[in-house]
């Protein structure tokens, strides 16, 4: 969403005689027309009429001498140029508000807003073991979490809306950067105790595994160490949406599902007897902190890799011996 803050500055580019001039307010106002595809509703969130925010970008085009905006599509879509612009205006407006954080980052107490993301296989397991040690630490950074599957995350770690990503990777994403945090063991959680010690991936029915629904790296992930090609045979099948319904789906409906290690630790003592380890090497999910290489909040962003790393259980920080299953690797390149 577009910042309800007027930008008052002006950037000059290039030299004498003919300079170019450009307002922040109008790298705001182009970045929110590509968001909306619409001027109407881009002006709403500015907090400014339509004629207004037509008429700064029209100055802009002129300066430029370039069209931004194909007017003529409908919804609006940037040229091909225009997109150029717009990524270089997210670029800008992005180091003008990392301002405020760079002079926090150079006191003693770190301040500063810092916005992360998290995918809903993480979020519910890893948050609780350290947000409450890191406000408690850091009482001047004021941290903003959103939960959304990889591919939301990445764009908008990407346009510039978030500060970081709690993802699992490799994601081959060429314009992010990636910074392994741990590494997450699969174990397999069945509706009676499996018969011996570890499993093996060709020990898993396709047709008695409940899966989550597409969209989740995690599923991609199980389909991979499986090698599965689903054919469903019973009356039955359902795509849930997050792990505890598919821990819920195993006890009424048998068969058995697969839990990422952060899940499992607090299930009741029963629950516990019905998981089983994969024989090694270990499958594992690798999670890290994904950014887009800017470091303009690096400060912020090495404080919570800390507080992560130190308050993990010893069971996830201590992993050797391990096979890390991939997530669709051409997906993001």
């Amino acid at each position: 969403m577009p910042s309800s803050a007027r930008w008052s500055g002006r950037l000059t580019f290039g030299l004498s005689p003919h300079p170019v001039f450009v307002n922040l307010q109008q790298l705001e106002y182009i970045i929110a027309v590509d968001q909306y595809r619409h001027f109407g509703q881009a002006a709403e969130a500015c907090h400014v009429t339509q004629p207004t925010l037509s008429m700064m970008i029209r100055r802009l085009e002129d300066e430029l001498g370039v069209r931004i905006f194909d007017r003529s599509r409908k919804p609006i879509q940037a040229t091909e140029t225009g997109a150029l612009v717009i990524e270089q205006a997210r670029r800008i407006l992005k180091e003008v508000k990392a301002i405020p954080d760079l002079i926090g980052q150079r006191r003693s107490v770190p301040e500063g807003i810092l916005r992360i993301g998290i995918i809903p296989t993480l979020a519910p397991y890893l948050l609780p073991l350290f947000i409450q040690s890191f406000l408690v630490h850091y009482p001047g950074v004021q941290l903003r979490i959103a939960e959304h599957t990889t591919d939301i995350l990445l764009e908008q770690i990407r346009k510039g809306h978030l500060d970081a990503g709690v993802l699992v990777t490799p994601l081959k994403h060429l314009r992010l950067e990636e910074f392994p945090l741990f590494y997450e063991s699969f174990l397999v959680y069945t509706s009676h105790p499996f018969p011996k010690e570890f499993i093996l991936p060709e020990d898993i029915d396709p047709n008695e595994l409940w899966l989550l629904e597409e969209g989740h790296c995690f599923r991609s992930q199980i389909l991979n160490l499986c090698e599965l090609r689903r054919t469903t045979t019973s009356g039955l099948e359902y795509a849930a949406g997050s792990i505890e319904t598919l821990i819920r789906l195993v006890d009424s409906q048998q068969g058995m599902t697969v839990l990422p290690e952060l899940a499992t630790l607090h299930l009741s003592p029963e629950r516990r007897e019905r998981l089983v380890r994969f024989a090694d090497p270990e499958p594992v999910r690798e999670v890290s902190l994904v950014t887009d290489g800017s470091h303009d909040k690096q400060h912020l962003i090495d404080l919570l890799q800390e507080e992560i790393l130190h308050n993990l259980p010893l069971e996830v920080r201590q992993k050797s011996g391990f096979q890390r299953v991939a997530v669709e690797p051409d997906r993001w390149t």
